[in-house]
């Protein structure tokens, strides 16, 4: 027999929203099932049974917003922490880039709920997306995600002469971290000094460990893609809508 699934869980399976909106959704009766609504928390269904949405809840998710930062080093990407301020306080009108191309005025209320959807570290810069929308986030860092990031790397090497081809190639597959074998990743030198890591997965400095690992010291990083989205020319402390017809 068919197992029944939280009727939340379902919704964000099937990209309706976050498990966390449905829930909402849900309660101001907005969910319906197999034509019929579903306003209490915690019902279930079967995966063959018809889900939809009111328009009230299409309408509230088209107002939420995704804002692309390219954060500064100094800043953290989440809550603040240790005196660090977090990357949302650069967030106001004064520091939007003059070149955004979305038409959309700046209110305090799109700082509700905005979160980071993946981390940078605090001694990293480039790109860093804060959303609204759940649907972006559960894309970007779930845990079936496969997005694409993009890093340039400063590195110096720690040892006499340069880095042996065969300790490029482990970069790009064969090291662990945390006892996992890390998913395989593209590595390639960019000049004499820089690399380019595209990684699909963000353990915590994974970069910076596995550079450690093969003798090089990471002077300087910088996230320039996620997915399809490139940091292109945002000045660094400054911020950018995400533009409708743009992609993860």
């Amino acid at each position: 027999m068919t197992e029944l699934l939280r009727l939340s869980k379902r919704m964000s399976e099937l990209g309706l929203c976050s498990r966390r909106e449905a829930d909402e959704w849900i309660a101001r009766g907005w969910v319906r099932v197999d034509g019929k609504i579903v306003s209490e928390l915690g019902s279930k269904v079967f995966p063959h049974q018809r889900v939809s949405v009111e328009r009230q809840a299409a309408a509230e998710q088209s107002k939420r917003v995704t804002i692309l930062i390219n954060k500064p080093v100094g800043l953290v990407s989440g809550q603040a922490e240790d005196g660090h301020q977090p990357a949302i306080a650069l967030v106001k009108a004064e520091n939007r880039w003059a070149e955004c191309a979305v038409n959309n005025q700046f209110h305090p209320t799109q700082l509700i709920s905005l979160v980071a959807a993946g981390r940078l570290d605090i001694d990293s810069v480039g790109l860093l997306v804060l959303t609204q929308d759940g649907r972006i986030a559960k894309h970007l860092i779930g845990q079936d995600t496969s997005v694409e990031k993009e890093y340039l790397v400063r590195v110096q090497y720690t040892k006499p002469g340069r880095l042996p081809e065969k300790d490029l190639r482990l970069l790009n597959h064969g090291l662990s971290l945390d006892g996992k074998k890390l998913i395989p990743a593209k590595v390639r030198w960019q000049n004499d000094d820089q690399l380019n890591f595209i990684l699909k997965e963000g353990k915590k400095r994974q970069i910076r460990r596995m550079c450690e690992m093969v003798g090089l010291e990471v002077l300087g990083l910088k996230r320039v893609r996620i997915g399809k989205v490139k940091l292109g020319k945002l000045p660094e402390g400054q911020w950018r809508y995400l533009q409708d017809d743009e992609q993860f």
